[in-house]
């Protein structure tokens, strides 16, 4: 029995470990989590009523099911295909222009498209013209979904004292209280950031007394009386009243906000010559709220919460209370921002990113909702029912704010694998829209390039998706992990670090933004790039990540809102328009370059040692996330890695490691007893980055624990998962730790 066959059989036989299920009006077995949870606040202020839902729903689980299942069949048999070739020719030397054919005629490689450019409309300004930092946050913990949804804005001030990108050479420290020396190098970065920004005619920021804005023009006031305009004075555009004396000033530089605050009472804003407290910035332009790779969400009960706090964010009453340094805090979506223009008009900002949620890939079930035969439903068509549905009251305004004034839906889908899924999934789109009385195509999509498959016929996929894209991106772990998986046949990898050099990576990113502009992305859509991961080392991201918008991405993924506060100033020093502009002239990268395997030419060369490093290395990186995702149920996190630097991890960190680990056991660079000893000398030193934790379960020295097993499986089952996805083992051992 096949790896799919043998994850239909399990999950058809699994229950919800936490409630039992309750039967509907139809023929779906519903736990009650769910039921109660729709029926009770979903549906609240909707003209739908629970019993259309879901017969609107087992309606189209009926016809998008054996679909759903179909697709996956094909990805089997496709790969299985792919290693035949592989092993056919296993002795003899690559030839790419043969194997290129071969992808060819197994439809692995589509049909080229002709020339197009995407339809999609009622799209929001945050996505078609405002270049910016993103951010992606599990929704299911509603603390870190707040706290993204509000990085909309972010204090310039707070986001250097508190990290590493101001020095603390000559006695500039963060330890203890407030100091003031710290606080001057903080005062003077912000100040070259205005004088590169938003210049005066003459003098500098560090010198300017004070502000006149009173005839809608902002002048600087300089010793001697002395009064200067911005060179453009274009870029002021309004300011706020506070009261007390105290007031902000607005400016607007490629086409990103910030606000100089001015308080001469506050503690800062009294030592400065300008009373300048602080600089407000437009940070986060937009946030995933995500159900996916970063949430741990296995049940009916899990589900529930995932929906939950979506509702919360849509109809703008989801509150988290939580205990800060020995206070209790309250954490509620922000208000929007109001100002008077420079023309003596209202200007109102958003106080809030704006949101996209992120729906599950293809393959997974849930045991949340079974179908008329018993059979767990596929969580992507869970998710597009319930997303879309709880997004409606955003639509139908049942919320003091709005999140899209334009009116649509944004749902980003990762894992697809070429066009027929794309394809798929806007047909289920469009028949949750029937099914809710939606218009058609309000539900945008977000193409995840993050599959080998998708990589090579991304123009096709958006081709299908036209008028309804709003957003690619690159993501090279998970690219990478399907990279080794699909060529698991072809030999032994190279190691992570040297992928990262390997000619296609570069050629995959560049191919990407090539095949956005291409098809008319440029102000119609999002390009986006991936995760900085270290979110302690923001000297490293703000000295590196102007490369993102230099690629000609008008979004970069950030680990926090203090990292999107920082990267936001790349924003202000590249107009990644004009950046655009200039790639669309460039030669198109290679799909030759893309399809050259990362295979080591000599792996009797590396070392013994250095087997070991790279087996150590990946263990640890595995223990790590699988441990607090199996016994806490934490889908996202950061975990320190073998040199204790911290790193943002989910399941595509996972699925990038195991799947290596895996190439090398199956290629014989290691042996299966060698991985079980690296992952138990890596279990301890797990346990003592986890010691501080009271929730922490330690896994040595027994070893016999849940997270530990799922951990060893990920790396000695890895060449027979379903395109190396960790989800079916993490999924199934979880289920059991909650059992």
């Amino acid at each position: 029995m096949n790896i799919f066959k043998k994850l239909i059989s399990f999950f058809s036989s699994s229950q919800n470990s936490s409630k039992e299920s309750v039967k509907q009006n139809v023929s779906l077995t519903i736990s009650e989590d769910l039921k109660e949870f729709l029926e009770n606040e979903v549906l609240e202020g909707l003209n739908i009523s629970s019993n259309s839902f879901w017969m609107s729903f087992e309606k189209i689980i009926n016809e998008f099911s054996p679909k759903n299942k179909n697709l996956l069949l094909k990805r089997e048999e496709i790969q299985f295909q792919i290693d035949q070739w592989h092993l056919e020719r296993r002795d003899t030397e690559h030839n790419q222009d043969e194997y290129k054919l071969f992808l060819e005629n197994i439809g692995y490689i589509a049909p080229r498209s002709s020339n197009f450019s995407i339809t999609t409309d009622n799209v929001d300004p945050e996505i078609k013209s405002i270049a910016g930092p993103q951010l992606v946050v599990p929704v299911m913990n509603a603390r870190f979904a707040l706290n993204a949804a509000n990085a909309r804005w972010g204090s310039l001030y707070d986001a250097l004292y508190g990290t590493d990108v101001i020095s603390e050479d000559n006695d500039a420290t963060r330890e203890g209280g407030y100091n003031p020396v710290r606080g001057d190098k903080v005062i003077a970065f912000a100040k070259n950031f205005l004088d590169e920004t938003i210049p005066l005619e003459e003098g500098s920021y560090k010198d300017v007394l004070g502000f006149d804005f009173t005839d809608g023009n902002i002048y600087a006031l300089l010793a001697g009386g002395l009064k200067t305009q911005l060179k453009d004075p274009k870029k002021y555009v309004g300011y706020c009243d506070y009261g007390n004396d105290a007031y902000g000033l607005l400016f607007k530089n490629n086409n990103l906000h910030f606000e100089i605050q001015v308080d001469a009472s506050h503690p800062i804003g009294s030592t400065d010559k300008a009373g300048i407290k602080d600089i407000l910035m437009e940070s986060a332009i937009t946030t995933i709220q995500d159900c996916e790779d970063s949430v741990a969400a296995v049940d009916g009960e899990d589900k529930t919460l995932v929906y939950r706090n979506w509702l919360g964010l849509m109809k703008g009453n989801l509150k988290e209370t939580f205990s800060k340094n020995g206070s209790n805090m309250t954490r509620e979506l922000n208000s929007d921002r109001h100002y008077i223009s420079n023309a003596k008009e209202d200007l109102v900002l958003s106080g809030r990113s704006l949101m996209l949620v992120r729906n599950v890939g293809h393959l997974m079930t849930n045991p949340a909702i079974l179908d008329a035969d018993g059979n767990e439903v596929p969580e992507g068509i869970m998710d597009a029912m319930f997303t879309i549905c709880i997004a409606m009251h955003d639509l139908n305004k049942n919320s003091p704010y709005q999140n899209s004034k334009a009116g649509s839906i944004y749902i980003v889908k990762p894992k697809m694998h070429g066009p027929e899924e794309v394809q798929f999934t806007c047909d289920l789109f469009a028949a949750v829209e029937k099914a809710l009385g939606l218009p058609n195509l309000t539900a945008k999509v977000g193409i995840m390039d993050e599959e080998r498959r998708t990589t090579v016929n991304l123009k096709e996929c958006i081709e299908v998706a036209k008028d309804r894209v709003i957003f690619i991106n690159t993501g090279f772990l998970d690219r990478t992990g399907d990279e080794i998986h699909t060529s698991m046949e072809a030999g032994p990898m190279i190691t992570k670090a040297d992928m990262k050099q390997h000619q296609w990576i570069s050629s995959y990113e560049d191919w990407n933004v090539d095949i956005g502009l291409e098809t008319g992305f440029k102000g119609r859509a999002q390009i986006g790039k991936g995760m900085w991961p270290m979110p302690d080392e923001m000297l490293g991201m703000y000295n590196t990540k102007t490369m993102h918008p230099k690629a000609g991405a008008n979004c970069a993924w950030v680990p926090s809102p203090t990292a999107a506060t920082l990267h936001a100033i790349h924003y202000h020093q590249i107009l990644v328009g004009d950046e655009q502009s200039s790639i669309m002239k460039r030669e198109k990268a290679s799909l030759d370059a893309i399809l050259d395997i990362p295979v080591h030419k000599n792996p009797s060369e590396i070392s013994a040692e250095e087997i070991q490093a790279e087996l150590d290395n990946n263990c640890q990186g595995i223990l790590g996330y699988v441990v607090r995702w199996v016994d806490q149920g934490v889908g996202c996190s950061k975990v320190p890695d073998i040199n204790n630097v911290g790193l943002m991890e989910d399941r595509a960190t996972c699925r990038i490691s195991s799947q290596h680990i895996a190439n090398w056991l199956h290629h014989g660079l290691c042996s299966k007893e060698q991985v079980l000893v690296s992952m138990k000398k890596m279990a301890l030193v797990v346990d003592g980055q986890n010691a501080s934790d009271s929730t922490y379960i330690p896994m040595a020295p027994s070893y016999d624990g849940l997270a530990f097993e799922a951990a060893c499986n990920l790396a000695t089952e890895g060449r027979v998962q379903p395109s190396g996805y960790t989800e079916p083992i993490l999924h199934q051992t979880r289920l059991k730790f909650k059992s």
